[in-house]
């Protein structure tokens, strides 16, 4: 699972909002919702969040492992 927190974490560091993000990397309200509740969004999202930051993607996102997942 993905979550999210790093990338608030760089929006509040930077005093950012989410709709000034959503502006400056020209996605849905729909895109911001996801982003909002850990779901999935294309990693061309991901790409332009970092591209417009200035940022790594540690900054953005961080994987949190799921207990009862299954290894291959």
């Amino acid at each position: 699972m993905f979550s999210y927190a790093p990338l608030m974490s760089t929006l509040h560091k930077r005093k950012l909002s989410k709709t000034e993000l959503q502006k400056l990397i020209n996605v849905s309200s729909a895109t911001i919702a996801k982003i909002s509740k850990d779901q999935h969004v294309s990693l061309k999202v991901i790409d332009d969040i970092c591209e417009v930051l200035d940022c790594n993607v540690d900054d953005v996102i961080t994987h949190i492992k799921v207990k009862n997942h299954q290894s291959i």
